[in-house]
């Protein structure tokens, strides 16, 4: 019944995206040609806009097919739906131009179907999301339900069951759990553990189920494929819910060996070549520029330092760097020169120590002691953005104490990162900030590069731990 609602509804999608793209295809003549708003005499007849309609509506809607714009909503998300619908209507666009340039049509006006471009996207998401909020409300109210069952009783199936809770709007109702280690009548939040796996076929014969959640722990991995092969003989859809917790990420990062499915136990974006270069460029850009900029205070900062006390202006000492390699990392002196062997970085000094010097302790305050780096940068040890280097001691200390520490390494660390302008730096938990750290490696982006230049101007430039 479930698919049968399914089908008709994406059959009345259909219709309803159809005549989206005719209503923003007819819009976008009318303000091109009609409205007055654009200087423009039109050359081609209305018939040929409307001949050209006819092959704009069922291209537009193969589109939105191969970029998954009838997939169920229930659990979707509204930011990735929109990126979609722009892709589908760039690649539309796009080959709109290209056909009418191959059929020498170059009267067909460009400036339209820029237009149409965007009043497409704003129609599409716009009715979109009006759809997603009526499902939704009819959701919380009982409506268009569907009933899963869980089998095994796990991390993951309690995780299953959080996130069904917390979101009543997917539609989604747990009828219960089958484990074979976990006595019946057990509660989970409401959902009660109803028998053994074995009772599995006997409910599947009932017809009453939409889903099964295979939510199995590791220890019973091994009755999964007889698990499957009962599901599908049975009809009912099966999702398969890893109890992989701590283990693979959220976003596994999966391969095709030859029709062997691989998956990743950490995928990093900077470990491909194109994504590795892209960054590396912007690191020589930005420091290089960043040198030229900041080289008029660091002078004033050397001179001050050189006065504050005897000494070399310029700390350096040994850090852990990419693959583990260590490197000399500059910054300005803070510290008395009988004392700078202690120093370290991101306020791990305390304070108030007699140590530090009235004028390091402005420049660890305002993080300028750290703008030396920027040689790092250049120099291809460090990155503008990455997760903070730590010295030698204290990685071998947080490797044996702390989970996946050693996975920053595998890209350079930064002058800024995720953790520092989350408030993450100084004497703050190391547990949380290689969590920042480690969710900036699996989702890494130029833009996300950008997002955490532009907030370390606003948040991470004062620290708060070396007052």
């Amino acid at each position: 019944m479930i698919k049968d609602n399914q089908t008709l509804f994406n059959r009345i999608h259909v219709f309803v995206d159809a005549g989206i793209i005719a209503g923003s295809y007819w819009l976008s003549w009318w303000l091109k040609f009609k409205s007055g708003w654009i200087d423009y005499s039109m050359s081609l007849p209305v018939s040929y806009f409307r001949r050209v309609l006819y092959f704009v509506i069922p291209a537009y809607l193969l589109l939105y097919y191969f970029f998954n714009l009838y997939n169920s909503k229930r659990a979707s998300g509204r930011k990735k739906e929109f990126y979609n619908i722009i892709q589908a209507n760039t690649v539309g666009s796009l080959g709109l131009i290209v056909a009418m340039y191959m059929m020498r049509q170059t009267h067909f006006s460009r400036e339209m179907i820029l237009i149409f471009w965007a009043v497409n996207i704003f129609m599409e998401t716009f009715v979109r999301n009006i759809i997603r909020y009526i499902l939704r409300f009819f959701r919380k109210r009982g409506y268009n339900l569907k009933y899963v069952l869980l089998v095994g009783y796990s991390k993951s199936a309690e995780s299953y069951i959080n996130r069904i809770r917390l979101n009543p709007q997917w539609g989604y109702v747990v009828r219960g759990i089958l484990d074979d280690h976990v006595e019946r009548g057990t509660m989970y939040k409401g959902i009660k553990v109803m028998g053994v796996i074995d009772n599995l076929q006997m409910i599947l014969e009932e017809n009453k189920l939409d889903e099964i959640a295979i939510t199995l722990s590791l220890k019973e991995y091994s009755r999964l494929e007889e698990i499957v092969n009962m599901c599908e003989k049975s009809g009912v859809h099966t999702k398969f819910i890893p109890d992989y917790t701590g283990i693979i990420p959220n976003k596994p990062y999966t391969e095709d060996l030859q029709g062997l499915p691989v998956i990743n136990i950490r995928h990093v974006p900077l470990t491909n070549t194109v994504n590795a270069v892209m960054k590396r460029i912007v690191d020589i850009v930005g420091s290089f520029f960043g040198i030229i900029i900041a080289s008029p205070l660091m002078i004033v900062c050397a001179v001050l330092v050189r006065l504050s006390s005897p000494g070399p202006v310029i700390f350096v000492q040994e850090r852990v760097g990419l693959h583990n390699k260590p490197f000399k990392m500059y910054k300005f002196r803070t510290m008395t020169a009988q004392e700078d062997k202690d120093e370290d970085d991101n306020g791990w000094t305390i304070k108030d120590d007699p140590r530090v010097t009235g004028v390091g302790r402005f420049l660890r305050r305002t993080s300028i002691d750290e703008l030396p780096q920027l040689f790092n940068v250049f120099a291809g040890k460090m990155s503008l953005v990455g997760p903070r280097p730590e010295r030698p001691m204290f990685v071998e200390q947080f490797r044996e104490t702390v989970p996946r520490y050693m996975i920053k390494h595998q890209v350079r660390p930064g002058m800024t990162g995720w953790a520092q302008i989350n408030g993450l730096r100084g004497d703050t938990s190391i547990e949380k900030r290689i969590e920042y750290d480690l969710y900036y490696l699996e989702n890494w982006t130029m833009g996300f590069d950008i997002k955490i230049l532009f907030l370390t101007f606003f948040r991470g430039f004062i620290n708060e731990n070396a007052y």
